[in-house]
C-alpha cells in the first residue's frame, strides 16, 4: 500500500502529514521555527530554517510510520503564501531573510503607487488590493536594498520564489524553479485572466522577468525529488488557503470555508467567474487540477477575505502576556467566565486586512474595568477571531449576492468549541467542522494524488469528506447585534493609529 506525503509549510511551523487512500492521517510531525522581528511592523523568517524544519519533519514522519520513499506515491506542497524569498541560482544561498506575508515595511510603497493612480490597474489585472501583504512590493524592496541584486537579477543569476518555490527548489536540488497558479495569483505580478506574469506590472515594480519561476497547474507532474532514497513525484502545489478550500471539498461555486490558523482565511468558490469585489475582498485563483478541467483555457476562482491575526493572538497571550503556558489552555481560561465582561480586543498587530485594509491600525484592548481579568482578556481574544471572520462573511455574501447555508471550518483553532459556537452565533448559520482538521495538508495530498492517479477524480475525493460536528446558532439576534456594535466601535478606534 502506498501513501501520499503532504508538506505543509506554515507561518510558525513546518508540518509533514502522510495520508492513506481513504484520506485519513496515517502519521504526522511538526516543528516550530523562529519568528524574526527586526523592527516594529517587520516580520522575517530564516529560509534555511524553513527548509531544515520542513525536511526534518518529512524524515520524521516517514520514520515514525516505518515508511520509506518507495511507499510514497507522490508529494504535495502547501505553504504560507506571499512570503518572499530571493536566492542565488548557482549556490542556492538566500540573499536575505524571507519577508513574511505579515510584514508591513512596504506599506509606504503601496501608498505611493495608489497616489500615482495605479490601484485600479493592479486590481483589474491581479484581483488584489495594493497592499504590503503581497509579494510584489516585497521583491521590489529586496532588489532595491540588497547591493547589486537588481543587476544580478537582470542577468538571470537570482531566483525569486514564494515558499512553495523554495521547497520545490530544495527538494529537486535546484532542478525546479516553479510555482503554481494559486501562489502566483498572490504576488501582484500575475494576471489572473491571462494566466501569465504581467509585463506592465513587472515594469512598474522594476522586476526583471528572469527572476520569476515558471507557473504550473496546482495538480500535475512537476518533477521529482531523490532525497528520500527513491525518485518521488512532486505532483501538487497550492497556497495554503486554496489547498484548504480543495481539501474541504469546496469544489463548486457557492461553497465556502474558513481556516483558523495564524491568520483567518475565508474563501468562497466562484467557479470560472473572476468575481470583482466592491467590499474589499480579493479575487484569487483557486487550486487548478489540469486533469479535471473540461475547458483548459478556463481557470477557477474564489473570493477571499483575510484576517492577519487569528490564532496568532492566542500565541501572543502565551508568549507576550504569559496568561497561558500552552495555546491549548486558552479555551479553559476563556470558558471560566460567562462572557468577556464588555472587553474587546482588536488584534491589529500588523494592521487590518479585509474588508478594512488599514495598514496603520494597531492592536488595542477596550472596555477594561477594575473587574477585568485574564479570563476576560482571553475570551475577548477568542471572540476577536470570530468578529473578524463575521466581518468577512458579511462582505462576501454582499459581493456574491448569496446567503451561505453553512460555513466549513478547519485549522488548528477549529478544535476550539467555544470559538466555533461563538462564530455560529455571530453568523446565524451552522459552522461545520470536519473529522480531519488538517484540510490544508489534505488538499495538497489530494492535488498530488490526482495527478498520479492515486485518486481517480474529484468526485472520489469529495466522498471522503466527513463531518465531525455542526455548531448551530443559539444566541438571540439582538444580543448578537449589540456585541457586533461594540466590536465596530472598538475597531474604529484602532484604525489609523500610526502614521505612514
Amino acid at each position: 500500500m502506498q501513501y501520499i506525503l503532504a508538506l505543509d509549510q506554515g507561518t510558525t511551523s513546518s508540518r509533514a502529514v502522510v495520508f492513506d487512500q481513504s484520506g485519513r492521517i496515517h502519521s504526522s510531525a511538526q516543528q516550530e521555527f523562529k519568528q524574526i522581528f527586526p523592527q516594529p511592523g517587520w516580520v522575517e523568517h530564516d529560509p534555511e530554517e524553513i527548509w531544515a524544519t520542513q525536511f526534518a519533519v518529512a524524515q520524521q514522519v516517514l520514520a515514525h510510520a516505518g515508511l520509506s520513499g518507495a511507499d510514497i506515491a507522490a508529494i504535495g506542497i502547501t505553504n504560507q503564501r506571499e512570503t518572499t524569498l530571493l536566492w542565488d541560482r548557482k549556490t542556492g544561498v538566500p540573499l536575505h531573510n524571507a519577508i513574511v506575508w505579515q510584514d508591513r515595511r512596504t506599506a509606504g510603497h503601496c501608498d505611493e503607487l495608489k497616489q500615482q493612480g495605479r490601484e485600479a490597474l493592479f486590481r483589474d489585472k491581479t484581483g488584489l488590493m495594493l497592499d504590503a501583504y503581497f509579494s510584489g512590493t516585497k521583491l521590489a524592496w529586496l532588489l532595491q536594498h540588497i547591493p547589486t541584486a537588481r543587476s544580478r537579477a537582470e542577468k538571470g543569476e537570482l531566483a525569486f520564489g514564494t515558499v512553495d518555490t523554495w521547497l520545490a527548489w530544495k527538494l529537486s536540488q535546484g532542478a525546479l524553479h516553479i510555482t503554481d497558479v494559486s501562489n502566483a495569483s498572490r504576488t501582484l505580478m500575475f494576471n489572473i485572466h491571462s494566466g501569465q506574469w504581467d509585463a506592465d506590472l513587472l515594469d512598474i515594480f522594476g522586476i526583471p522577468q528572469q527572476v520569476l519561476p515558471q507557473v504550473a497547474p496546482s495538480s500535475a507532474f512537476l518533477g521529482e525529488t531523490h532525497l528520500f532514497g527513491k525518485a518521488i513525484p512532486i505532483a501538487g502545489i497550492a497556497g495554503d488557503q486554496q489547498a484548504a478550500l480543495f481539501g474541504q471539498g469546496c469544489h463548486t461555486p457557492g461553497m465556502a470555508k474558513n481556516t483558523y490558523g495564524t491568520g483567518c482565511f475565508m474563501l468562497l468558490h466562484t467557479g470560472t467567474r473572476a468575481m470583482a469585489s466592491s467590499n474589499g475582498l480579493l479575487t484569487t485563483v483557486a487550486a487548478q487540477s489540469a486533469k479535471e478541467k473540461k475547458e483548459k483555457s478556463k481557470m477557477e476562482y474564489a473570493l477571499e477575505g483575510s484576517v492577519f491575526i487569528g490564532g496568532a493572538v492566542v500565541q501572543w497571550l502565551r508568549d507576550g502576556l504569559g496568561l497561558i503556558k500552552s495555546s491549548g489552555e486558552v479555551e479553559g481560561l476563556a470558558a471560566s467566565v460567562p462572557d468577556s465582561g464588555g472587553v474587546y480586543l482588536v488584534p491589529a498587530f500588523t494592521g487590518l486586512g479585509a474588508p478594512h485594509w488599514d495598514a496603520y491600525a494597531r492592536g488595542a484592548i477596550f472596555g477594561l474595568t477594575r473587574g477585568s481579568s485574564a479570563a476576560h482578556i482571553a475570551r475577548a481574544a477568542l471572540e476577536a477571531i470570530a468578529f473578524q471572520s463575521a466581518d468577512l462573511l458579511d462582505a462576501m455574501q454582499s459581493d456574491a449576492n448569496i446567503k451561505l447555508s453553512e460555513l466549513r471550518v478547519d485549522g488548528g483553532a477549529a478544535g476550539n468549541n467555544l470559538l466555533l459556537q461563538f462564530q455560529a452565533d455571530l453568523l446565524g448559520v451552522p459552522v461545520v467542522r470536519p473529522k480531519i482538521l488538517e484540510t490544508t495538508a489534505l488538499g495538497a495530498a489530494y492535488l498530488a494524488g490526482l495527478a498520479v492517479g492515486y485518486w481517480k477524480d474529484i468526485a472520489e475525493i469529495r466522498e471522503l469528506w466527513v463531518r465531525d460536528r455542526a455548531f448551530e446558532p443559539a444566541m438571540p439576534r439582538q444580543q448578537v447585534a449589540d456585541l457586533r456594535g461594540g466590536w465596530a466601535k472598538a475597531l474604529a478606534r484602532s484604525k489609523s493609529w500610526v502614521s505612514s
